[in-house]
C-alpha cells in the first residue's frame, strides 16, 4: 500500500510539474487528468479496509467494502471526462479565435 501511495504522489507530481512548465492549452488539459487520475487512485487506496470484500456478498460472515467511496469515485470520472470535453472544446474556440495555444502569445506575455 505504500508503494502504491508512493506511486499515486509520484503522478501527480508529474502532471503538476507539466502544468507547471507548459505553453500549450491541451497539454495542460492533459496534466490536469493526470492530477485528476492521481487523486482518484490515492482515494481509492485511502478508502481500502484490509480483509473486506466488494459490497456483492453471499454469506453473513463477510465484511462488505463501504460501497459509498466508489460511488463517489465513479461521479468524479463522469464529472472529469465532462469538463475535459468543455475544455477541448473552448480550447478549439480559443484556436480559431487567436489562431495559437499557446498560453504566452493569447495572454501577451513574454519571459
Amino acid at each position: 500500500m505504500i508503494y502504491s501511495i508512493g506511486i499515486s504522489f509520484f503522478v501527480f507530481m508529474i502532471g503538476l510539474y507539466g502544468i507547471i512548465r507548459s505553453r500549450n492549452i491541451v497539454k495542460t488539459i492533459i496534466c490536469l487528468n493526470i492530477i485528476q487520475t492521481s487523486v482518484i487512485v490515492s482515494f481509492i487506496l485511502f478508502s481500502r479496509k484490509m480483509g473486506s470484500d466488494p459490497p456483492i456478498f453471499h454469506g453473513e460472515s463477510m465484511v462488505p467494502v463501504d460501497p459509498l467511496p466508489q460511488a463517489l469515485i465513479i461521479t468524479a470520472i463522469v464529472i472529469g471526462a465532462s469538463i475535459t470535453a468543455l475544455a477541448l472544446m473552448m480550447t478549439i474556440k480559443i484556436f480559431h479565435y487567436y489562431g495559437t495555444l499557446d498560453w504566452r502569445e493569447i495572454f501577451g506575455k513574454d519571459d
